[in-house]
């Protein structure tokens, strides 16, 4: 199939790019497009007008400080992996982007525009759930900062409005002595997760992000939990459903199997092993 007809615009400023959304209800935002443009082949997706945000300067940044990592709009996924002082100040955001597709489609792909998709299958919403990370959004009215657990509202639904741009995501810094790590399984390297999971190990915290699971990302707090028996807490807040390309019971054992994976895997990075999880080694 082919998109339906639409409008099209590539402003050379932000402002001039939110004046355009602000004129038509339906508008669409085109930054990588690897997620967009599949929509409007299919016509899942029919916008009167797309707004094409490559021209504006200044939103292709990764900006690292102690605080964390900001990733602009435009900045795509390759970008990110490859950026060492991004990898040392938050580790989790290069294990979920070497799962991200394929090379070609991370060379033009971006992470922002991956988060505000709203992909419940896909890695990076995940982790900036997991992090407690937020995005920067502005309108015609200006500026706000969305929290990543009010950004997600259902199946490639969020809170954005359709007047906003996000412009930054913001991905805080593992803090001294924590670990993180990540595991997905999926029928072919770069296909979409069967079921993800992203880990984050602080002290006596133990938070566990899922993808592929829920409708929207779903993180789990097991602190205090055995080891061993994770995964069963895990499913006893999750409802992991079937399709056709896993059962509801295929999904739950991957559950199982990559919660304890995933732990463990966060408890080596950060050193701090406690006694339940020495006990399982």
């Amino acid at each position: 199939m082919k998109p339906a007809p639409f409008a099209y615009r590539r402003p050379g400023s932000l402002p001039e790019a939110l004046a355009a959304l602000a004129g038509e209800a339906n508008a669409k935002v085109l930054a990588g497009g690897q997620s967009l443009v599949p929509l409007l082949s299919m016509r899942l997706a029919a916008p009167a007008l797309l707004v094409d945000i490559n021209g504006l300067p200044g939103l292709d940044t990764v900006t690292v400080t102690g605080d964390g990592v900001r990733v602009g709009a435009l900045a795509r996924h390759a970008d990110v992996l490859a950026h060492q002082e991004a990898r040392r100040v938050q580790p989790l955001l290069a294990m979920a982007l070497g799962h991200v597709a394929h090379a070609t489609i991370r060379n033009r792909g971006t992470t922002v525009g991956s988060i505000v998709h709203a992909d419940a299958a896909a890695e990076m919403p995940v982790v900036l759930t997991l992090l407690g990370g937020s995005v920067d959004v502005e309108s015609t009215a200006g500026r706000r900062t969305i929290a990543a657990n009010d950004l997600f509202l259902g199946p490639l639904e969020s809170s954005l409005r359709h007047d906003e741009i996000a412009v930054e995501a913001f991905f805080p810094a593992l803090p001294p002595g924590a670990g993180v790590a990540f595991d997905e399984i999926a029928r072919r390297h770069g296909d979409y997760a069967l079921v993800g999971a992203a880990a984050l190990v602080d002290g006596d915290s133990v938070r566990v992000g899922y993808l592929s699971v829920s409708d929207v990302p779903t993180v789990v707090d097991l602190s205090g939990v055995p080891l061993d028996e994770m995964g069963e807490a895990a499913l006893d807040r999750l409802e992991p459903a079937g399709d056709i390309h896993a059962t509801a019971a295929y999904r739950a054992q991957l559950v199982r199997v990559l919660t304890a994976r995933v732990v463990r895997a966060a408890y080596d990075m950060a050193g701090t092993a406690g006694s339940t999880h020495e006990g399982e080694r």
